[in-house]
């Protein structure tokens, strides 16, 4: 098949665009994901392209059911495909894939813009169930407010590691 010869070019190009680029990954040699964003980002998330028999002629196959988009609205999930599909009609007949992730990675925030960043919160609440920390958080938060004489006076009781000198809470047992 005619047809071989530039998706083989194609896949050649992607491999060495992305040699060593930890987002891209190549999961079959007509099948790609591509991460956009940061690992830790919250507002990441994963594009998989796969080429039918008949791309570039036409559409890749496009989809965003990686368990990695997992926490992202279907609504999100489905306007970021949308807007790819436009970008797929601008480019069919031509290798797109790259062109895809790219768009996809200079949009980022424009996709993302809707999703609530959340996600990063819940997963500290649900670690932090059934154990007795919470109360500790609550003290962090009032740390934070100290006015400058009670900062004062707490660097003066503890050493310049913010840690308070040995003995200080011991009780004088000759008194």
């Amino acid at each position: 098949t005619p047809s071989l010869v530039p998706l083989q070019m194609e896949l050649e190009a992607l491999r060495s665009i992305y040699e060593g680029d930890g987002c891209f990954r190549e999961l079959s040699p007509v099948s790609f994901q591509y991460r956009i964003g940061e690992s830790g980002d919250p507002k990441a998330f994963l594009i998989e392209v796969s080429w039918p028999e008949t791309y570039p002629q036409t559409a890749p196959v496009i989809s965003m059911d990686a368990f990695f988009n997992n926490t992202i609205s279907s609504a999100i999930k489905q306007s970021i495909l949308d807007k790819l599909m436009v970008e797929v009609e601008a480019n069919l007949g031509t290798a797109m894939t790259y062109t895809l992730f790219e768009y996809a990675k200079d949009n980022k925030e424009v996709f993302m813009e809707n999703q609530p960043v959340n996600t990063v919160t819940s997963v500290s609440n649900s670690i932090a169930i059934g154990t007795p920390d919470v109360p500790a958080s609550k003290k962090k938060d009032k740390k934070e407010q100290l006015s400058k004489t009670q900062k004062r006076k707490l660097a003066d009781k503890t050493d310049n590691k913010g840690e308070l000198p040995r003995g200080w809470n011991w009780v004088d047992v000759i008194k």
